[in-house]
């Protein structure tokens, strides 16, 4: 099986549209950028305080100024704008953001989203996390599956929640799955996998799609 991160990645970019304003989480969520199209044109936002974030930058050729949230190198395209984190967050407060990629650790069948603290653990923190998730007009969570062994795809969230009823879709190695009223739907399965091994690495009950297809 190809990489399972990038599995994800090469989907998740398959949701973005010509001329979206995306802000990446940061972790697998950062690697979406790697597989726009080229004749896309993709804004990507950083909470920490500009518009127009560019690739990873070659070793060597660092700026030590500029970083993203998650406090990695990167670089910035042309036409890129810099400004105080207000004006950040008051663009994903205003709604400007189309679509927000942020990682998880535990996804609910309500779309229920907790990602920013495991009780006793040290973790990077909540960071701009609830705010996107209630700003940004689609919410997609990357992430693997399972982690070691462990479901984080369940009924009811366990941890602390960022948000409530956030999330519209969740894309992993084994599949992608929607958010309804009713559930979660299983639209699309890495044919690597059976449904009954999805729906064993899945606490939530999962609806099957009638179109359900291989995930590309």
């Amino acid at each position: 099986m190809a990489d399972i991160k990038e599995i994800i990645a090469r989907r998740v970019a398959q949701e973005l549209k010509d001329g979206d304003v995306v802000n990446l989480g940061i972790g697998l969520p950062t690697m979406v950028a790697n597989y726009i199209p080229h004749d896309y044109d993709v804004t990507f936002q950083s909470e920490n305080g500009f518009v127009g974030l560019g690739p990873a930058p070659e070793k060597g050729k660092e700026d030590v100024d500029i970083i993203n949230a998650g406090a990695q190198y990167v670089t910035v395209k042309p036409g890129a704008a810099y400004f105080d984190s207000a004006t950040s967050f008051g663009i994903i407060r205003g709604r400007h953001v189309d679509a927000t990629v942020l990682g998880s650790l535990q996804v609910d069948e309500e779309g229920n989203l907790a990602n920013w603290i495991i009780p006793g653990v040290m973790l990077p923190g909540m960071g701009g996390a609830m705010d996107l998730v209630v700003g940004a007009k689609k919410v997609i969570i990357a992430m693997q599956h399972t982690n070691k062994g462990q479901r984080k795809i369940l009924r009811r969230c366990t941890l602390p929640f960022t948000a409530l009823k956030v999330v519209n879709m969740i894309v992993t190695e084994m599949g992608v799955m929607h958010v309804t009223e009713l559930g979660l739907v299983l639209t699309e399965i890495n044919p690597e996998y059976t449904i009954e091994q999805v729906q064993e690495a899945t606490e939530a009950k999962l609806m099957i799609s009638p179109g359900l297809k291989n995930m590309i």
